[in-house]
């Protein structure tokens, strides 16, 4: 570990750029081992979300501050700024979709999987929706490769179907689709993301969302877990283990980077979430790497 942030890619060692209008890529992480050497370390992309879908062979997985070794077939999605990464040892290959937030965002009401969130799975062995997902994501490489007319409406529906039978493999990520309780607490997820280093008061999040302090409270309990100011310091503190786990970044600069103004007083937040300190919760999690 050397780097003082995370780094972006538009995919795995190459720098971001501008997408295009319903962008998506196709390729297997075989393909680019000459540049990982089956150790990709932590990254995000900050405009696509990914499907991987593990064909053969074993490792580890990495999403934010989870991890879990796994056996082929196991399959994942990561949606745009969330932290990921694995190591995988010789031949362990995988199928890797990249899509396009906005491509991503036309696929939502078409997907049994929600969009907004990671998931990782290698339950469920039997499952039929595991051969049905192999079957899809052929079809959707094979189609990618040939690129032959009309390939532009035929991918995203094979990408949403592939969507839905993740889903169907890891039900515990799906949710009920369409309620009110549900997009509000999507939105405040989005509001969140942007400004939780901004010390938005809850009534800030009412406004920007034109809501009531009741219906976004009962919203953010509903979906979320827990109330507004929780998700706030829950996004806070996802921040901090990011930049503890994959920085050398000092605590004292973490805090002022994720809105605190004192860092011990950002100590005392983080103690109380996880019981321990911030420089004793970076060592044990490095210990354990």
């Amino acid at each position: 570990m050397s780097q003082n942030s995370i780094p972006d890619f538009f995919v795995y060692g190459e720098p971001v750029r501008p997408l295009d209008v319903g962008f998506l890529h196709v390729e297997t992480v075989l393909a680019r081992s000459n540049i990982h050497l089956g150790q990709v370390a932590a990254h995000k992309h900050p405009q696509m979300g990914q499907i991987t879908y593990w064909t053969g062979g074993s490792g580890t997985y990495r999403i934010e501050d989870r991890s879990w070794d796994f056996s082929a077939p196991a399959v994942s999605f990561v949606p745009s700024t969330i932290v990921h990464g694995f190591s995988i040892g010789p031949g362990t290959d995988a199928i890797v979709v990249s899509v396009a937030d906005d491509a991503l965002a036309t696929l939502a009401g078409h997907s049994l999987l929600p969009l907004d969130r990671p998931v990782f799975t290698d339950a469920l062995p039997q499952h039929a929706a595991w051969q049905r997902l192999a079957t899809v994501l052929d079809m959707i490489a094979a189609e990618y490769a040939e690129a032959q007319g009309g390939s532009d409406k035929v991918l995203p529906a094979l990408i949403a179907v592939a969507l839905s039978h993740i889903g169907r493999l890891a039900p515990e990520a799906t949710d009920a689709r369409g309620s009110s309780d549900t997009s509000l607490a999507r939105g405040l997820r989005r509001l969140v993301d942007a400004h939780f280093r901004d010390n938005w008061p809850v009534d800030r999040y009412v406004e920007a969302l034109a809501t009531t302090p009741h219906l976004l409270d009962k919203a953010a309990h509903a979906v979320l877990g827990s109330g507004v100011k929780r998700v706030v310091g829950e996004r806070r503190l996802l921040e901090a283990k990011r930049l503890l786990l994959f920085t050398v970044r000092t605590v004292e600069d973490i805090a002022y980077e994720i809105g605190f103004d004192d860092p011990a007083y950002f100590s005392r937040f983080f103690r109380e979430r996880t019981g321990e300190a911030p420089a004793a919760w970076r060592r044990r999690q490095l210990r354990g790497q």
